[in-house]
C-alpha cells in the first residue's frame, strides 16, 4: 500500500494550548527571580559606597516600578514582549544580537551570584550552630560558597538536559513562605527598634577606591553632586535584575490579560518595595556599621535576625527560617537562569543566528543540551574565577542587567513612531504629536538608565571589561553561525529533492482539522524524540490503515522563560523529530498526521488533542526523567480537568510503551 502523500504535510496550530495562570502565580514567578536580590543587593551596595546605601536600593525599588510599567507597554504590544523580539523590531537584526549578547551575560552571572550568596547564607547558618553541637567548623565561608555553588548549579545542569519544567504552583508556594519570614522579620525589627531607637542612614557617600574604578583618576568629577548619585545608584542597580521574566511570563497570564499584567507588576513592585528595600533599610538602621562592613558583608538579611532583640535561640530559630527561604529563592534563581538562557538561545537559533550544532538534541531526553552545557559550564568557570567573593560577582552583574534594559526601552521609543501598531496601554506622560504619542515619560527613563549606564562603564573595571568581552564573543558567536547557517539553507535550497522537503500547513484551531479524521478507530500517539519511537513503531506495526486515523502529536512545550519563540512556525528540531516519523509510516505504508502544537503544558495539550478528535487510545513513549507511572498520572489529571460533565461517556485506553513492556490506564 502506498500511504496518502498528505502525512509528509505537518500541521502547525498557530493558536497555542497553554493552561493558564493567576496575576499572583505570575508575579511569584518573577519574584522568585528578582526578589532574591534582598539578599545580596544591600550588603554591595553598602560596601561599594557606605551607609548610604538603603536610599539608594529604595530609589532603585522606585525605579524598578517604572521599568515594570516599561515592560507592561512591551507586553501590550507583543504577546512575547522580551528583550530580543522588541529590539529586534525596532532596530533591527543586527542590534537585537548586541542585545541579546547582554542579556545572555545576565543569564550568565545570575547564577553565579544566587547560588554563591545562598552558599554564603549557609555557611553563616553552620557557623552559628555548629559551636552549639560542640562541632569544630572552620570551613572559610567563600570556599564553602564556591563548593555549594559548584553542587547546585551541576544539579540544575542535570535536571535541565532531562527536561526539568518550571512550576509556578511551587513559586507561589515558595513566594508564600518567603513572605511569612519577611513579615516576621519586618514585624520583629520594629519591635527593635521601638525598644533601642534609630538613627537614620546618612545621605554622604563614602566610596572605596575599588567601586570607583576608572572615575578614581578624575577627582574633579567626584565634586559634582549628579556625577556621585550616578555612581550610587548604578552600584545599587542589581537590586532591579528579573524584570525580563516579567515578558516571558505574561503568554501564561489569563484573560483579561492587560489588566492581569498590571496587577502581577503592581504585586511584583510592592513586594519588591517592602522586601528588598525596605528589610535592607531596616538592617542599617538596626546592625552596627562595623558588623555590616565585617562579620554580615554576604549576609546581611542573617545577620538582621541575629541583631534582634530578644533570646538567642529565638533568633537563632529565626536565622534557620531566613536561610531557608533565601535558599530556596536563590537556588530558584539559579534553575530561572539556566531555563531562560536556553530558552532565549534557542529562540535566537529559532531566526538562523545560532548554527545547528548548538541545537542537537539529546537521544535520550529530546532537549537542547549543548545549550545547556554552554550555559552551565560557564556558570561554574565564573564561580571558580570569582572565589566565592559576592562583591565581585556583583560588579560584573550589573552590567547585563542595564544595558539590557536600555536597548529594551530605546526599542520602545523608537516604536512609539509606528503609530499603526497596536497598543493596549502606554506608559504614562506622553504628548501628542500628530498621530504620535511621544514618550516624555520613557525618555526621562531612558535617560536615566542610559547616564547609569555609562557611569558603570568608568567605575566597575570588571563588569566593563568581562560584559565587553562576553559580548562581543557572543556577538561573533551568533554572526558566524548566521553566515553558516545562510550557507547551509543555500546549499540544501539548490541540492535537496524538493519531493523530499516536508511541507507546511497552518491552522489557527484543531478544530478546522477535525473533518479530515474520517475513520472509525482514532490513535493519538504523542512524540518527543526521534531516538524514542517504540511506540509508534507499536502503533504502525499493529494498526489498520483502512479503519485508523493515527495522530502524531508532538507538543512543542515551553514555559516562563522558555517561552519566547513565535508560534506558527516549525525549526529543524521539529523537522529531525518529524522526518523519522514520515519515514517509519513509508516503511510500514500506514498513513499518519503529524501535528504541531504549541503549549506549556504537554499532557494538557495531549488531553486536548485527544479530547476534541475522539481519540480511541493515547499511546506514549516512556519518559527518561519521570517514568511510566508519573506520565499517566499527570495525563489522568489534565484528563480530569478538560473533561466537560455533559461529555458522552467514551473509555480511552492510556498507554505507555516501551522496549518488551507497556503500562495502560483507563481514562473515562
Amino acid at each position: 500500500m502506498v500511504p496518502n502523500p498528505k502525512f509528509k504535510q505537518v500541521l502547525v496550530l498557530s493558536t497555542a494550548m497553554l493552561s493558564f495562570i493567576s496575576f499572583w502565580k505570575a508575579a511569584s514567578v518573577v519574584l522568585c527571580d528578582m526578589g532574591s536580590s534582598a539578599y545580596y543587593a544591600g550588603s554591595i551596595a553598602m560596601n561599594a559606597f557606605g551607609p548610604a546605601a538603603p536610599w539608594y536600593v529604595l530609589a532603585v525599588m522606585v525605579f524598578g516600578g517604572l521599568m515594570l510599567a516599561v515592560y507592561v507597554e512591551s507586553c501590550a504590544m507583543f504577546v512575547r514582549g522580551g528583550v530580543y523580539k522588541v529590539v529586534n523590531e525596532a532596530m533591527g537584526h543586527s542590534m537585537a544580537k548586541v542585545s541579546v549578547s547582554a542579556l545572555i551575560f545576565d543569564y550568565v552571572i545570575t547564577g553565579p551570584i544566587s547560588s554563591i550568596s545562598a552558599g554564603l547564607y549557609v555557611s553563616s547558618l553552620l557557623y552559628s550552630i555548629m559551636p552549639l553541637l560542640h562541632v569544630n567548623w572552620h570551613v572559610p565561608p567563600k570556599l564553602f560558597a564556591v563548593l555549594f555553588a559548584i553542587a547546585v548549579t551541576i544539579y540544575f545542569w542535570k535536571e535541565n538536559i532531562k527536561g526539568v519544567e518550571e512550576s509556578s504552583d511551587k513559586n507561589l508556594k515558595i513566594m508564600g513562605f518567603v513572605s511569612v519570614v519577611g513579615a516576621v522579620l519586618i514585624v520583629w525589627s520594629l519591635f527593635t527598634i521601638y525598644v533601642r531607637g534609630f538613627t537614620l542612614p546618612p545621605f554622604g557617600l563614602k566610596f572605596t577606591h575599588e567601586s570607583l574604578g576608572w572615575m578614581a583618576n578624575f577627582p574633579v568629577w567626584q565634586t559634582i553632586g549628579v556625577v556621585g548619585i550616578l555612581m550610587a545608584f548604578g552600584h545599587s542597580i542589581l537590586a532591579m535584575s528579573g524584570l525580563e521574566t516579567l515578558a516571558q511570563v505574561y503568554r501564561e497570564i489569563e484573560d483579561p490579560k492587560i489588566k492581569n499584567l498590571k496587577r502581577a507588576a503592581l504585586a511584583v513592585f510592592l513586594f519588591a518595595f517592602v522586601f528588598t528595600g525596605g528589610l535592607t533599610f531596616l538592617s542599617s538602621l538596626i546592625i552596627p556599621a562595623d558588623l555590616i562592613g565585617g562579620k554580615y558583608a554576604d549576609n546581611l538579611l542573617s545577620g538582621l535576625a541575629l541583631e534582634l532583640e530578644g533570646p538567642y535561640w529565638a533568633k537563632l530559630i529565626l536565622q534557620s527560617f531566613v536561610v531557608a527561604s533565601g535558599s530556596l529563592m536563590l537556588v530558584g534563581a539559579l534553575n530561572t537562569s539556566l531555563v531562560g538562557s536556553n530558552g532565549v538561545l534557542n529562540r535566537v537559533a529559532e531566526d538562523g543566528i545560532l548554527h545547528d550544532w548548538f541545537r542537537h538534541l539529546h537521544k535520550k531526553y529530546g532537549t537542547t543540551y549543548r545549550m545547556i552545557n554552554l550555559v552551565a559550564i560557564s556558570q561554574i568557570v565564573v564561580i571558580i574565577l570569582s572565589r566565592g567573593d559576592i562583591y565581585l560577582i556583583g560588579e560584573a552583574y550589573a552590567f547585563g542587567v542595564l544595558w539590557s534594559l536600555v536597548f529594551k526601552t530605546l526599542s520602545l521609543i523608537i516604536l512609539r513612531f509606528k503609530p499603526d501598531m497596536p497598543r493596549e496601554w502606554l506608559f504614562p506622560l506622553n504628548i501628542r504629536i500628530g498621530r504620535v504619542q511621544f514618550p516624555v515619560g520613557m525618555v526621562l527613563v531612558f535617560m536615566v538608565l542610559l547616564s547609569s549606564s555609562l557611569m558603570n562603564l568608568l567605575t566597575k573595571r570588571i563588569a566593563t571589561i568581562s560584559g565587553l568581552a562576553s559580548t562581543l564573543v557572543l556577538y561573533a558567536l551568533f554572526q558566524i553561525s548566521e553566515n553558516m547557517n545562510r550557507k547551509k539553507a543555500q546549499f540544501y535550497a539548490t541540492d535537496e529533492d524538493s519531493d523530499e522537503k516536508m511541507n507546511l500547513r497552518k491552522e489557527a484551531d484543531i478544530a478546522t482539522i477535525l473533518p479530515e479524521l474520517t475513520k472509525p478507530r482514532k490513535i493519538l500517539v504523542p512524540v518527543r524524540n526521534p531516538n524514542n519511537l517504540v511506540h509508534l513503531k507499536s502503533v504502525l506495526e499493529t494498526a489498520d490503515d483502512d479503519t485508523t486515523d493515527i495522530i502524531v502529536l508532538s507538543a512543542k512545550i515551553a514555559k516562563g522563560m522558555q517561552l519566547d519563540g513565535d508560534t506558527g512556525s516549525i525549526t529543524d528540531e521539529d523537522r529531525e523529530l518529524f522526518t523519522p516519523v514520515v519515514l517509519l509510516a513509508e516503511k510500514y505504508g500506514k498513513t499518519v498526521k503529524p501535528l504541531l502544537v504549541f503549549s506549556n503544558d504537554p499532557f494538557y495539550s495531549i488531553a486536548q488533542v485527544a479530547q476534541a478528535a475522539g481519540a480511541d487510545e493515547i499511546v506514549m513513549g516512556v519518559s527518561g526523567s519521570s517514568g511510566a507511572e508519573i506520565q499517566l498520572e499527570r495525563l489522568a489529571m489534565a484528563w480530569g480537568m478538560l473533561r466537560k460533565s455533559d461529555a458522552p461517556s467514551k473509555p480511552v485506553l492510556a498507554k505507555v510503551v516501551w522496549e518488551g513492556r507497556q503500562m495502560t490506564y483507563q481514562l473515562s
